[in-house]
């Protein structure tokens, strides 16, 4: 298969908005993909190559780009990108850059335009196309002929996409449904959507399990015998960079199990540090003032026992009998003002808040269902417009990516992060007019459809976070969490925008 048919079909993916069509558009490719190349398919079109994350940055895609004309016929191969990820994210050490450099230039050569981009794309983790991992399960049911169901479950077990997509369309429906929960090989982890009150998700969900949100890294913990793995939520191995959790899974009196949690720091008073410090301690040893500390609040198997399809009453029950010392605080209630109570605890320990799952639900891949909701105060801040990004995709033409900046006392802004959440058709529409009126500079001339547009910080726009971490990415010190537009305050002035050290008071304590 030319790779230009990849790369044609995300194009026309990103200028799609219905999720039916953009499952048929997958479709129709994979069915037109040989055995070999479906698994490199799937994965180049959600952005999870197989080898991962290449390391190479925008500069470096720069330079190869300045110096490689598009070609102007078709002759890239899936096969032949295939080949190249995996080479080029094994580079390392003395003269990798220039072996880096070598072996990008022979890729993009052959290249026409359309695939440079997508590549540009792929490299830089930006495919803002609309093919997300749940409409890619929709492509393989219906290029397969098979049931989306089975097909979600054998990828939740399986725990690669790409995979289960070569063995639906190769194999049929016996092999996909033959694909089982397997200790030490990692499963796809149940996510939670989001509820604006305790009192709305117990109200949906019944009788639930209201636990605390911990801010960790989520490690979903494999053990037979003697052996332990620790995956993450995005399935890669960190086993020998925690071997404190090992420590742990080796105590619980149990041969076999696996168990889903969050990993995170405690400070020397017990409360959770930042994420980006517990990140930073994978594969450090504790010290006098920190320990990396195992949460766990599923148990998906024990003991040769698939406990996935059991409620999560029972699965809960079961977990406390294996590790009570470290099972996720939290009670089972129908009562809104016992589960506000718990979500009360969870923020006085520091913590970022409360999921409220449903007592009788099964354990399942995704978002899908609303069987887990996540409930975490929302903060709002007044912030100025800096500058903003022209769009791609679907918004191409439209400026979107906004910068955004806090009131720094001394005078001026000081930018603190940036969003394209939150924005309807109506309000990008809106704000392209508005702020090519305010523009100061042109990151590629005024002509141009891309790059950044600098504004005067004049226009103060609601946004609603999650929090904010440290960052030493911002010139505030600070950066935004999950930002995303609320409205635009027409009826505030910059000097009525959040001070910089307002934002900062959001950093937990």
């Amino acid at each position: 298969m030319r790779f230009a048919a990849v790369a044609t079909t995300s194009e026309q993916l990103a200028a799609t908005a219905a999720r039916s069509a953009k499952a048929d558009l997958l479709a129709a490719l994979l069915r037109a993909a040989g055995p070999d190349e479906v698994a490199p398919v799937v994965g180049f079109l959600v952005g999870d190559p197989r080898q991962g994350r290449t390391g190479i940055g925008w500069r470096t895609l720069q330079r190869v780009l300045d110096g490689v004309a598009p070609a102007g016929e078709a002759t890239l191969t899936v096969a032949d990108v295939a080949r190249a990820l995996p080479a080029l994210a094994g580079l390392s050490g003395p003269g990798s850059n220039g072996r880096r450099h070598d072996l990008l230039v022979a890729l993009f050569t052959p290249a026409t335009e359309v695939e440079a981009r997508f590549l540009v794309r792929l490299f830089g983790g930006d495919l803002r196309q609309g093919a997300l991992a749940g409409v890619m399960v929709d492509a393989v049911a219906r290029a397969s002929g098979l049931p989306a169901t089975v097909v979600r479950r054998a990828v939740m077990l399986g725990g690669r996409l790409d995979a289960v997509a070569a063995t639906a369309l190769a194999e049929g429906r016996a092999a996909v449904e033959a694909i089982g929960l397997t200790v030490g090989s990692a499963i796809q982890p149940m996510l939670a959507s989001t509820a604006a009150t305790v009192a709305e998700a117990v109200a949906e969900l019944g009788p639930a399990a209201v636990e605390w949100k911990l801010d960790g890294i989520r490690v979903q913990v494999h053990r037979d015998g003697d052996e332990v793995a620790v995956f993450t939520r995005n399935l890669n191995d960190i086993t020998d960079r925690v071997p404190q959790v090992t420590d742990v899974a080796r105590s619980l009196p149990a041969g076999s199990f696996v168990l889903d949690g969050e990993a995170l720091v405690l400070d020397a008073r017990g409360r959770p540090v930042l994420f980006q410090d517990t990140a930073s301690q994978l594969g450090v040893e504790d010290g006098p003032d920190t320990v990396l500390r195992p949460f766990f609040f599923d148990l998906l198997h024990l003991d040769g026992e698939d406990l996935i399809d059991r409620p999560l009453h029972e699965r809960r029950a079961r977990l406390a009998g294996l590790a009570a010392g470290w099972q996720v605080a939290g009670e089972v209630t129908s009562d809104p003002a016992a589960a506000a109570a718990v979500l009360a605890e969870a923020l006085a320990a520091g913590h970022e808040g409360v999921v409220v799952k449903g007592a009788d639900s099964r354990y399942e891949a995704g978002r899908r269902g609303k069987a887990w909701r996540k409930v975490k105060p929302v903060h709002t801040l007044d912030l100025v417009v800096l500058g903003i990004e022209w769009g791609s995709g679907r918004r191409t033409g439209w400026l979107s990516n906004l910068h955004l900046g806090a009131r720094d006392p001394d005078g001026g802004f000081v930018m603190v992060g940036k969003t394209f959440k939150g924005l309807t058709d109506d309000l990008l529409r809106w704000q392209t007019e508005r702020f090519l009126g305010l523009a100061t500079s042109f990151e590629h001339g005024p002509d141009a459809r891309h790059g950044t547009v600098t504004v005067r910080p004049e226009q103060v726009v609601e946004i609603a976070l999650d929090g904010v971490q440290r960052s030493t990415r911002y010139p505030g010190g600070v950066a935004l969490r999950f930002a995303r537009v609320v409205r635009y305050r027409d009826d505030k002035g910059p000097d009525d925008a959040d001070a910089i050290d307002a934002v900062r008071a959001l950093l937990p304590t």
